[in-house]
């Protein structure tokens, strides 16, 4: 199935176009970011913060330009992998990175695995776990083409427009209070800071911080002369992840806003149903199947292109890890579920990943042996010691409530 040339040549096949390249890494990033807790994660702040939710999503859009502007740039100029820029400016810190990200997204592909499940189980009634299979294959077979990193382009741009569309049907239909919403995008009654940290840390946070950058570099895109596209694809794939959370906020508002309650088992479902009734509560078995299988194409990719740096064998047999990835994900969920233990020290590491990655690569990009005779734009730096700061406040927060769940 696999051959010798196939395996070396499985996720460096070039697009038909730089473009192509470029468009594919921006979706990359931007759908990988939109899983299963995206959805929730909106849902729930929506209903908590209102229209004033519309402050946060417009403040982590121009944070997390910031961080990926930065990072995408770096890793271009350099023409290196994240974890290798890791260990070029501090020994065997992209050991630690690699670890981190790979413990992360193998904890989160879990929850991805089992969230497409439950998007297949709502679309057809039938089992989860088996749902959960179904998913896998299709991911497994995406990376078994001779053209996978094509292959993974052209799913995860299809699904990303049909998410996209499906929630802009269903927020129209709720109705939302559109000229509240755009006052309060710009005067909130409320400023919730660690709502705005929590939400960049979603959408940039883990290996999605990496996903766009190293497609980039697989596709055999970097260098300098790169650097406007490859600046104008990490700001795309802000927008595309934005996009989809403008309408899912505005179909929660809608709802939300007649005084409707979420259910807090599962809140988003609960705003298809009521916006549209049973045709949208399958639109959200979609929506969530979407996410779901979408993130876990965007994790196993970007956690596997990590361990390339721990071993050459990996780097040789790039799809075969991919897909052994995706299959030890789906095999602990259906016969495990999501372990809790592996849950909490997954948020531990995937707290830590984005302001230690950002910070490290910020040190490299005034770095000549890494960037060579590149000029980093100061504002650019500036942007992201913020970013860096502020994540790093969260990262300690977070391994204060859920290191003790351990001893627990």
């Amino acid at each position: 199935m696999f051959s010798k040339k196939n395996t070396n040549q499985d996720l460096l096949q070039k697009p038909k176009s730089n473009l192509n390249a470029f468009i594919g890494a921006a979706f990359l990033m931007g759908i990988s970011a939109v899983g299963p807790g995206f959805l929730t994660q909106t849902a729930v702040f929506t209903e908590t913060l209102l229209a004033s939710f519309g402050f946060v999503i417009l403040m982590s859009i121009i944070l997390d330009i910031g961080v990926q502007v930065n990072i995408w740039r770096v890793i271009a100029v350099s023409k290196k992998r994240g974890q290798d820029i890791a260990n070029m400016v501090l020994p065997g810190l992209g050991y630690f990175l690699a670890f981190a990200v790979a413990l992360g997204g193998l904890a989160f592909n879990i929850g991805n695995i089992g969230g497409a499940g439950l998007g297949i189980n709502v679309i057809f009634g039938i089992d989860v776990r088996i749902g959960a299979i179904i998913t896998a294959v299709i991911a497994v077979g995406v990376f078994m083409s001779k053209e996978a990193g094509v292959a993974m382009d052209k799913i995860v741009r299809f699904l990303g427009l049909v998410m996209v569309i499906l929630t802009i049907y269903v927020a129209f239909k709720s109705e939302p209070p559109m000229a509240e919403a755009a006052l309060r995008t710009f005067m909130p009654e409320t400023i919730d800071m660690f709502a705005i940290i929590t939400l960049v840390g979603g959408t940039v946070g883990g290996y999605i911080t990496f996903a766009g950058g190293h497609r980039l570099l697989d596709a055999g895109i970097s260098g300098q002369e790169n650097l406007r596209k490859v600046t104008q694809s990490s700001v795309s794939g802000i927008m595309i992840a934005s996009v989809m959370r403008v309408f899912l906020f505005l179909a929660v508002l809608g709802v939300v806003s007649t005084g409707f309650k979420l259910d807090p088992s599962n809140p988003t479902a609960s705003v298809f149903l009521e916006a549209a009734g049973t045709v949208g509560y399958k639109m959200f078995g979609v929506v969530l199947w979407a996410a779901g299988i979408t993130s876990v194409i965007g994790a196993a990719y970007t956690s596997v292109s990590f361990l390339k740096t721990l071993s050459k064998t990996i780097e040789r047999n790039n799809s075969k890890f991919i897909i052994g990835f995706i299959i030890i994900s789906t095999i602990i969920f259906t016969y495990i579920g999501e372990p809790v233990l592996l849950l909490i020290l997954a948020g531990a590491f995937n707290a830590l990943i984005l302001p230690i990655a950002l910070g490290t690569l910020l040190i490299a990009a005034y770095k000549k042996s890494i960037v060579g005779d590149y000029k980093h734009p100061l504002w650019l730096t500036i942007f992201g010691g913020i970013v860096v700061l502020a994540t790093a406040y969260l990262a300690i927060v977070t391994l204060m409530n859920q290191v003790p769940k351990l001893f627990s």
